[in-house]
C-alpha cells in the first residue's frame, strides 16, 4: 500500500501528456491522473473517462484537489506556468527543457523553496535502456581511463515540421533545445560539469527558421573530451553512445523501445513494456594481454519510465533528494543559453 495518492493534472493532452505521462500516471498506484487541460478537443476524455478536462491553464490550477502539475506546454511557457503553478501552492514536474534560462530556473528554484513545494525536471531518458548500458559499462571499468565519448540524436526530418512553436524563432525554440536536454542530461549524469564548453548551432533545411543542427564539446579534467551532436538531416542514423577508453571501446545504439511501444498503446506495465530487441545490444571491444582485440555483445537493460515517477513520489511524499539536482539543471541550462 502507497502511504498516500497524488492528485495529478496535466496542462497538455498532445504526445508528451498521451505517452508520457498519462499512461504513467493511470498505472502508477501512487498517482491519480485527475485533470488535463484540452482547449479544443477532448481526446483526454475518451481515453480516460474519469478525467477532468479543463479548457484552460488557469482553470486547473484552481482545482483545489491537484497537488502536483504536470507543466509539457510548448518550452517558452514552461516557466510562466510552473511559476504559477507554484503560486496556487502545487508541486510541478516540468517537461525538458526545464525551461529557458539559468535565470528562470534560479526564480523556480527560489519560488518552490519559498512555498514548501518541489519543481522537478522531467528527464526520462535516464530511464532509458541504452542509457543505461552505457552506465553499466562505465561502472565495470573495462573501459579504462575516458579518453572521448560521442553522443547523437539522429533524426531525418527534411520539412518544416507542424508544430509552430518548436519551428518558429522563439526562446526555447529549434533541435538544441528539443534534443539537448537529453544528451547534456546524460553527460553531467555520468561524467559530471565539464569545466569549460564549446557550442555551434546550423540551419540547414529549406526555410528554416530555427537551428536543425546543434554541436556541442565539453571539456572535463585530464583532457578527457564529449562530443555532442544532434541533426534532423542523417538518413542513416549513427551509433548514439561511443565511448573510447585506453583499455577498450563501447558502441551503443539508440534505443527508443518505450516510445515505440507507447505509440503501439501497449501500457506501462505490461511484462514486455521496456524489453530491448537483442539486436539493438551494445558492443564492447577490448584488448587481452596478448594484443588480441576481443569483443563481447553487452546484454540488454530492461527500464521502464515509472522510474521516473516512483523518484517523483519518493521525493514529493517521503522527502528523498530527487536523481536530477538543481546543479544539474543550472548547468544544463547554461551551456543551452552560453
Amino acid at each position: 500500500m502507497v502511504e498516500k495518492i497524488i492528485n495529478t493534472g496535466i496542462l497538455s493532452f498532445g504526445m508528451s501528456g498521451k505517452l508520457f505521462q498519462a499512461p504513467f500516471l493511470q498505472v502508477h498506484s501512487g498517482f491519480e491522473l485527475t485533470a488535463v487541460v484540452e482547449r479544443t478537443t477532448k481526446k483526454a476524455k475518451q481515453i480516460y473517462p474519469h478525467i477532468k478536462s479543463y479548457d484552460s491553464v488557469e482553470a486547473l490550477l484552481l482545482d483545489p484537489e491537484i497537488e502536483l502539475v504536470v507543466v509539457n506546454t510548448p518550452n517558452f511557457t514552461h516557466f510562466d506556468f510552473a511559476k504559477k503553478a507554484l503560486h496556487a501552492n502545487k508541486h510541478v514536474l516540468i517537461e525538458k527543457p526545464f525551461c529557458v534560462t539559468t535565470q528562470e530556473a534560479n526564480e523556480l528554484f527560489t519560488l518552490a523553496r519559498k512555498k514548501g513545494k518541489h519543481v522537478l525536471p522531467y528527464q526520462n531518458r535516464r530511464y532509458d535502456s541504452d542509457f543505461l548500458s552505457v552506465k553499466k559499462v562505465l561502472e565495470s571499468g573495462k573501459l579504462g581511463t575516458l579518453v572521448e565519448a560521442h553522443f547523437r540524436y539522429d533524426r531525418y526530418r527534411h520539412h518544416i515540421g507542424p508544430k509552430v512553436a518548436k519551428e518558429s524563432p522563439v526562446p526555447g525554440s529549434g533541435l538544441l533545445y528539443d534534443l539537448g536536454p537529453h544528451l547534456l542530461d546524460a553527460a553531467i549524469a555520468l561524467f559530471g560539469y565539464p569545466i569549460e564548453w564549446r557550442k555551434n548551432t546550423g540551419q540547414f533545411r529549406p526555410n528554416t527558421q530555427v537551428d536543425d543542427y546543434a554541436h556541442i564539446h565539453l571539456l572535463y579534467p585530464e583532457g578527457f573530451q564529449v562530443f555532442i551532436t544532434m541533426s534532423m538531416l542523417v538518413v542513416e542514423p549513427q551509433a548514439s553512445f561511443v565511448l573510447n577508453g585506453s583499455k577498450g571501446s563501447y558502441i551503443k545504439q539508440r534505443t527508443d523501445i518505450q516510445e515505440t511501444q507507447l505509440l503501439d498503446g501497449m501500457s506501462p506495465d505490461h511484462p514486455n513494456f521496456g524489453v530491448e530487441d537483442t539486436h539493438k545490444n551494445g558492443i564492447l571491444y577490448t584488448m587481452n594481454e596478448k594484443g588480441e582485440k576481443q569483443q563481447e555483445e553487452t546484454d540488454s537493460i530492461t527500464s521502464n519510465y515509472l522510474h521516473l515517477f516512483d523518484a517523483v513520489y519518493k521525493t514529493l511524499v517521503e522527502n528523498i533528494p530527487y536523481p536530477v539536482s538543481e546543479e544539474d539543471i543550472l548547468q544544463q541550462l547554461e551551456i543551452l543559453e552560453a
